[in-house]
């Protein structure tokens, strides 16, 4: 029985990485889908953001580390902010995919994290 409470574990926290890497490859994709692509820094935050959240969530499916859900947590809301920390707030839509895809990846990990860290029931005969 504990060997597949281990499994369903395991793969609820391989849909957790595979959210963050999907959504990732959609930030980085993002500059052509929406027509972005002449706002420099838009295109280059979502770009460079799109990677990062990517090759952490591929080395989070690879060998898992704590680490990895924190800097997508910390990179989630990066990109959430970086409209206004960048300078590209003015343009509408590059400012709406950031802030939904660093609110997104930032509460995947984050619920990723609080699950490994929950205390689980304890049961009392």
């Amino acid at each position: 029985m504990l060997q597949l409470e281990k499994l369903q574990l395991e793969k609820r926290e391989t849909i957790a990485d595979v959210i963050n890497l999907v959504l990732g490859a959609w930030l980085f994709l993002t500059p052509w889908i929406f027509g972005f692509v002449p706002n420099t820094a838009a295109s280059w935050n979502a770009w460079l953001s799109g990677v990062a959240i990517g090759v952490v969530a591929l080395a989070a499916l690879l060998a898992f580390a704590e680490w990895e859900e924190w800097i997508n947590l910390l990179l989630g809301v990066w990109v959430a902010v970086s409209a206004w920390a960048v300078g590209f707030a003015i343009h509408a839509t590059a400012t709406w995919v950031h802030v939904v895809t660093g609110i997104i990846v930032a509460v995947v990990a984050g619920v990723r994290l609080w699950f490994m860290h929950r205390t689980p029931p304890r049961v009392s005969a």
